[in-house]
Parts: structure tokens; sequence; C-alpha cells
């Protein structure tokens, strides 16, 4: 049986790729780059204001590198790296506490406290702590150290003469119990102390009547001195008349006279002298 040749179909036209695939791949490129450029833009590129510092994240090396930090500035880093920025300027804090005194009565008490980080430290700061460094350490200490020292003082105490030692002893108390977590206290200052209304009228009398007493004491103290004083002024008169008593004689007297007299007789004024007056004296007589 012989093959029967069956002629081929030819078809007119191959079939064109779409246009439409290349478009696409460009879009999505463009998109790809765009947000690749947003994501350099926003984490590779930064800047550190004056008065902060930076410590860095490595997620693919060390962690947190803790012997470098960023000072102020423009940095580049790369783009997995996480840059921690901490403001290393001087902070203030407010605290109002109701602690007790040593005899038990309620005070209210309002603090204000300034600290800052220390700026070579917070690589160390951000790793053992945190950013939230006030809430878990400064505020707890200060609270802790404000109820130790005000429990050993009555609250006249408080409220006027032990006022600057005890806020020292807090401070001191509190920058000690921080010493160790890189922070800095520069200073816990008691801004107002509130204690119960008749409480406050009995000390306000007490203190009253004590700076009456000392005023009193003061003026008696005056007198004394002033008395002392003329005391001694009237002594040294007597005791230098004395001595003055003792080294006149008769001749130096009328030397002095004689003296005197010849210095009267020089002026232009009109005088009588007589020779010869009492105790041997020249007598002078004026104008009339």
């Amino acid at each position: 049986m012989q093959p029967t040749n069956r002629p081929r179909t030819e078809f007119p036209f191959k079939p064109q790729r779409s246009g439409g695939n290349s478009i696409v791949k460009y879009v999505v490129m463009g998109v790809v780059g765009l947000i690749f450029l947003l994501i350099l833009t926003q984490t590779t590129f930064l800047t550190i204001d004056p008065g902060e510092k930076g410590v860095i994240f490595k997620p693919f090396g060390e962690g947190i590198v803790k012997d470098y930090t960023y000072n102020q500035g423009f940095h580049v880093i790369m783009p997995w790296n996480t840059m921690y920025i901490y403001d290393v300027r001087l902070h203030e804090g407010f605290e109002t506490m109701k602690v007790l005194s040593k005899n038990g009565l309620g005070i209210n008490i309002d603090l204000t406290y300034r600290y800052k980080p220390i700026a070579d430290k917070i690589a160390l700061l951000h790793d053992e702590i945190g950013k939230d460094y006030k809430e878990k350490i400064i505020i707890p200490e200060i609270r802790s150290a404000t109820r130790e020292v005000i429990g050993k003082y009555l609250p006249e105490e408080l409220y006027s003469s032990k006022r600057e030692s005890i806020q020292d002893e807090i401070y001191e108390r509190t920058k000690k119990a921080i010493s160790d977590k890189y922070v800095d206290l520069d200073a816990v200052l008691i801004r107002n102390v509130v204690l119960p209304k008749t409480l406050q009228a009995a000390i306000e009398r007490k203190l009253k009547e004590e700076q009456s007493s000392l005023e009193y004491e003061y003026r008696l103290e005056k007198e004394r001195k002033e008395a002392q004083r003329r005391i001694i002024e009237a002594q040294a008169k007597a005791d230098a008349n004395k001595i003055l008593n003792a080294s006149l004689t008769d001749k130096i007297l009328k030397d002095k006279g004689i003296e005197a007299t010849t210095d009267l007789a020089k002026s232009a004024n009109t005088k009588v002298v007589i020779i010869g007056g009492k105790d041997g004296l020249p007598l002078i007589l004026g104008n009339q």
C-alpha cells in the first residue's frame, strides 16, 4: 500500500508576541525600584540632631555595638541595621508623693529632679535598660529614697529648718543607687510641702514665737554690748585724765600759759595784756 502524500496546511501569518508583557515588566521594575529607594531614604541616610547621640543595632552582626556611639550630624548605615537615638541633654522631671514622717503623719511633697544619660554609655544603657530608663530606674529610686529620708524627720523639721539637708540626703541616696545604671543625677529639689492645716498652723505659731524670742534676745544682747562699750569708754577717759593730771606741774602750766598769751598777742584783735596776774600768768582782756 502506497502512502498518500497529503499537502500540508500553510497558515497565512505567524502569531506575534504582545508588547504588553514588556510594559508590565517595566512597571514592576519601577515599583520595586521606588520601594527600594524609599527604604534607602528612610533607613540608610539619617541625621542626628544637636544634643543627641546614636547607638546602632546590627541584626546580622554583633547586635548592639557597645564600644561606639554616633555623634550629631549626617550618617549612612546599611538598611537592615537600626539606629537608636538618645537625647543626652539635661532633662527635668516632677514627682508628687505622699509619705509618712517620723511620727506617722502623712505629708504631701512635690519634687523636681534633673538627670541625663551618660553620653558615652548609651549603648550599655540601651542594651541593659532601654529608652524608658526614667520609668524603670529614676522614678522608683527617687520615691524609695524620699520615703526613707523623710521617715526619719518630724514634720516641722521638713517644713522649716531641715529642708535643705533633707533634699541633699534624698539626692545623695538616689545618685548612689543609680550610679551603675549609666544615668547621671544632677539635682533633687523639694518644691513644695503640704501638711494638714491644723499642724501647719501650729508650726507657724511656734516658729513665730521662736522668732520673737530670738528678736528679744538680740535686743538684750545689743543693749548689753552698748552698756559694756560705754563703761569701757568712761574708764578710758578716767584713765586718760588720771595720767594727764599726774603729768601736769605748775611750771608746765605756766609755760603753756605764756605760749598761749604770745599767740594771742600776735592776733589782729584788740586786747589788753596785764603782766603779773594770778599765779604769775599774764591776764588778757578783750576789746572791752
